[in-house]
């Protein structure tokens, strides 16, 4: 019988699998990302006794570091550091463009260790490793200064590709965690704007509201919204910041900008810097830095545009944040556009009201007092025939003369609540209105208005802004004159000749009630 011979010992992988295994189960205890990426490289400076960890994260599109982490630094050390290394030179760009696992014994006997930036702590022993997510490189693992002063060795580097393993399904899970929840803002913020613009909010406060959402969204410096003007550029219409947004208001890109021709187009830009790239020509670009802009279009109708700059030196935005704010944009314009339609119906709703009544006014009263008007000019003319003194007659011409009155202030009555409220009247009817609606604001009382002849078609331009300049100083007048009571604006058009009249009864300064202008012109 023989005896096998023992295995020899393994001392050194026998201790440092406890400590893995607690590595590999801190890395996977946690779905925030960031959190996850600190918890990779402690864990890995840890397990491999090295002074000093950093796990840089890559941006696939540039190929440069977008975020560092760091294990080992003091905050003075970092501090002393006025940059981090951006991935295209030294050993972080040789593995961002080979990405292969790296050991060396001497940084300073690699031609590749190089750009180190005045105040970083000298380091001898190095070993990098590649952090795969699937077949994607998200960043690079990096150990220096092993401790006892000798390099890395062999199970080094297995541990930490190990840990470097678990740690890719790890970030995956984080990044599918958070583009979830990121997903779940925008998606919150989308329906809480669709919702308050449909609750009827002025044009001027839904921009706002969408710029408003956005920027906190973004977690961007500012959300401004653009809309295209008169000379075809675009001018900010709304804007959202951290403070005052000074003089974002107002600013205008020129027509023909390269950037604005890209958002005709209904194409995105995305800018990795506003104040240096030459696609941006305004004045507000030098205290912002990656931004967003984005076409608000829906139905292949451009109604503006969402910018979202961030400050400075900003982290740039990522493909997730793309994505999912130009979703926002697209959900925001259709909302926006719904918002509008909505108030058109609201409105239309307002003028075929007021035409009902226009029409009850017209049907049941006007035709009623015009019979009764007859009936007593009838009864006139029959008495006629009545006794000298008798003053029947003179009563029944005073009573048809109110009744006449009364049927052309109902037609203006009826005039005026045919006219949209809010838009500028077209006719020249409507804006003789809308001078004496003006008016009862300060008079406390409507004058009354009284039209006589086709005003519309015979009226030519330069005559009825005549007119109407000459109302407004009548009505001024009557305005400043004491106890005025009541004004009676009467126009009056023939093929040749224009009458306007304005009587109102406010004492002048000599002490006498009632006074009245008369204005003509020929036509």
């Amino acid at each position: 019988m023989t005896n096998a011979a023992p295995e020899p010992a393994d001392p050194a992988g026998r201790a440092s699998l406890p400590v893995l295994l607690e590595a590999v189960l801190s890395v996977g205890s946690e779905l925030e990302l960031r959190a996850t990426l600190q918890h990779i490289v402690d864990s890995a400076t840890e397990l491999c006794a090295a002074r000093y960890g950093a796990l840089g994260v890559i941006d696939p599109e540039r190929l440069r570091l977008t975020e560092l982490y760091t294990a080992g630094l003091g905050e003075a050390e970092r501090a002393a550091i006025p940059r981090l290394p951006d991935g295209r030179t030294g050993l972080f760009g040789a593995l961002i463009t080979d990405p292969r696992p790296l050991v060396l014994e001497d940084l300073a006997e690699d031609p590749r260790a190089t750009g180190f930036p005045p105040g970083h702590p000298p380091m001898r022993s190095f070993l990098g490793v590649p952090i795969r997510v699937h077949t994607e490189v998200f960043g690079n693992l990096h150990l220096t200064e092993k401790q006892g002063g000798g390099p890395f060795t062999d199970e080094d580097l297995a541990l930490v590709r190990v840990l470097a393993s678990q740690a890719g399904i790890a970030i995956g899970n984080a990044r599918l965690y958070e583009t979830a929840r990121r997903r779940e803002r925008w998606i919150e913020g989308a329906a809480a704007v669709t919702t308050t613009l449909l609750a009827g909010r002025p044009a001027a406060d839904a921009l706002m509201c969408v710029a408003e959402r956005a920027r906190l969204l973004a977690d961007a410096a500012a959300g401004v919204v653009l809309q295209p003007t008169a000379e075809g550029g675009m001018e900010i219409v709304a804007a959202s910041t951290h403070g005052d947004p000074g003089d974002l208001l107002g600013t205008a890109i020129a027509p023909g900008s390269p950037v604005l021709v890209q958002l005709l187009g209904g194409e995105p830009v995305f800018i990795e810097d506003s104040a240096t790239d030459p696609r941006m020509t305004t004045h507000v670009r030098e205290r912002f830095g990656p931004s967003m802009m984005l076409p608000l279009q829906s139905g292949g109708q451009l109604i503006g545009t969402l910018a979202l700059p961030r400050a400075r030196g900003g982290r740039p935005y990522d493909a997730v944040d793309r994505l999912l704010a130009s979703q926002f944009a697209s959900q925001a314009a259709l909302a926006l556009v719904l918002a509008d339609a909505q108030h058109d119906r609201e409105q239309l709703a307002i003028y075929e009201d007021r035409d009902r009544i226009a029409r009850d006014l017209h049907d049941l009263v006007v035709q009623r007092l015009f019979a009764t008007e007859m009936m007593l000019e009838s009864t006139k003319k029959r008495s006629a025939s009545a006794p000298a003194g008798d003053t029947v007659g003179d009563e029944l011409g005073r009573a048809v003369d109110e009744l006449d009155s009364t049927i052309q202030e109902v037609r203006t009555a009826i005039f005026a609540l045919q006219q949209p409220p809010s838009d500028a009247p077209t006719t020249f009817r409507g804006r003789v209105l809308r001078e004496t609606g003006g008016a009862a604001v300060l008079l406390g009382f409507q004058p009354s208005v009284h039209f006589t002849g086709a005003v519309d078609a015979l009226l030519p331009e330069p005559v009825a802004g005549d007119l109407l300049s000459a109302l407004r100083g009548a009505l001024a007048a009557a305005h400043r004159r004491s106890q005025t009571t009541a004004i009676e604006v009467a126009v009056d058009a023939t093929p040749t000749r224009v009458r306007l009249t304005v009587t109102d009864d406010g004492r002048t300064e000599s002490g006498t009630r009632g006074t009245t202008l008369n204005w003509e012109s020929a036509l």
